[in-house]
């Protein structure tokens, strides 16, 4: 059996990185879309994810069910604990990730690739006050964080998402095929 990996997905805010992946799973049906746990109210649209109060959150956290978490943005996120298993077992699993917990990953995830997702300033911001999710402030938050330094001695397969969504899923799937085995 060949070794799995786990594709980290990283990008600003707004640069669709959902988009993209849902794109991804559709073309690559072998590829486990991993679902998070976030510390979001249910139904906010974007990503499909499993809402938990904080107090939940923690609980689940001291409990092992992630095998990576974090905080950003006022929100806990985490990766359930099963993810490590099917890339374990050969599997290739895809999920949105922060910056700030690419290390975290790596070290549990040897053949861990980054995938990240640049878009132009306007782009960001056109897209981020579309989706109506933030305030102004927020929104200039999240922009100012826009081109934030990746973590040194990772693998990084860098895409620009500006264009049609299905040229950049293909130009995501061509960048990642090689290192498929």
């Amino acid at each position: 059996m060949s070794a799995g990996r786990l594709i980290a997905v990283v990008g600003p805010s707004g640069v669709g990185k959902d988009s993209v992946m849902a794109g991804m799973i559709a073309a690559r049906p072998d590829m486990r879309h991993v679902r998070r746990t976030i510390t979001r109210a249910p139904g906010l649209g974007g990503e499909d994810y499993h809402a938990v109060t904080p107090e939940a959150f923690a609980k689940a956290a001291e409990n092992g069910t992630f095998c990576v978490h974090w905080t950003a943005h006022g929100l806990s996120y985490g990766i359930p604990a099963d993810v490590l298993t099917d890339v374990q077992r050969g599997t290739e699993c895809l999920a949105n990730f922060s910056r700030s917990a690419l290390l975290q990953a790596k070290a549990l995830f040897p053949n861990l690739t980054v995938l990240n997702i640049t878009a132009s300033p306007a782009t960001l911001a056109r897209r981020l006050a579309g989706r109506a999710r933030e305030t102004e402030a927020e929104i200039a938050a999240r922009l100012a964080q826009a081109d934030k330094c990746l973590p040194a001695g990772l693998e990084v397969v860098t895409i620009t998402n500006d264009g049609l969504l299905d040229d950049t899923v293909a130009k995501a799937l061509a960048a990642l095929q090689p290192a498929r085995v």
